[in-house]
């Protein structure tokens, strides 16, 4: 597996399209650890789904319904969740935003060619 450099630039990462409205781009990742900007237009819904990673994000900017395990919280930027191996999650971007995205281990899903 190939992982990135110790320096991550986020200008240098181009945006990948994942559905209307979502884009993300993959900062830096190795086995352990990865991290992804993911950025929501105002209506997009990021649907409910689980995977066997843990996941914790960080609202940069905006304001969504965070749901995790059946309870969904309003969350804004500065707020931050933390989602164990799993759970069942989602979220809807209330206004354009962006989250912060860590996972382990790395998301092997998200570099596959």
């Amino acid at each position: 597996m190939q992982g990135t450099e110790v320096h991550l630039a986020a200008d240098a990462v181009a945006w990948e399209q994942l559905e209307p409205g979502i884009r993300r781009k993959i900062l830096g990742y190795n086995a352990a650890m990865m991290m992804t900007l993911v950025e929501f237009k105002r209506g997009a819904v990021g649907a409910l789904h689980s995977h066997p990673h843990t996941q914790m994000a960080f609202v940069q900017s905006g304001l969504f319904d965070v749901t995790i395990d059946g309870d969904t919280r309003r969350l804004k930027a500065g707020d931050g969740y933390l989602i164990p191996s799993g759970q069942v999650h989602g979220v809807v971007a209330l206004e354009d935003g962006v989250l912060v995205d860590v996972f382990t281990p790395m998301r092997e899903d998200f570099v596959a060619s």
